[in-house]
């Protein structure tokens, strides 16, 4: 969960593993909920996640399992999971 909720999903979460990719998650979420003009409600519906889970990931109080990742991006039509980061080639 979001230590520092005010600056989610942007906090420090440097001490945990996954912080990269569920911050990634839920700044795409936000993102495009607001592009979409869609509330937690609708995109709830639109998903068949829980409305409150959905306010919870985009807020940081729960990290999302891989089930609702897939909902969600199902929902939206889009890939919330953030891309690998590119490692450099060994020579």
């Amino acid at each position: 969960m979001a230590e520092d909720p005010e600056n989610w999903p942007y906090a420090d979460l440097s001490g945990h593993p996954a912080a990269l990719a569920v911050q990634a998650i839920a700044a795409a979420l936000q993102n495009v909920m607001a592009e979409q003009g869609l509330s937690f409600r609708r995109l709830a519906e639109v998903s068949g996640v829980n409305r409150q889970t959905v306010n919870d990931v985009a807020v940081g109080r729960c990290w999302p399992d891989v089930a609702t990742i897939a909902q969600l991006e199902a929902g939206l039509g889009i890939r919330l999971w953030p891309d690998p980061p590119v490692r450099p080639k060994r020579s």
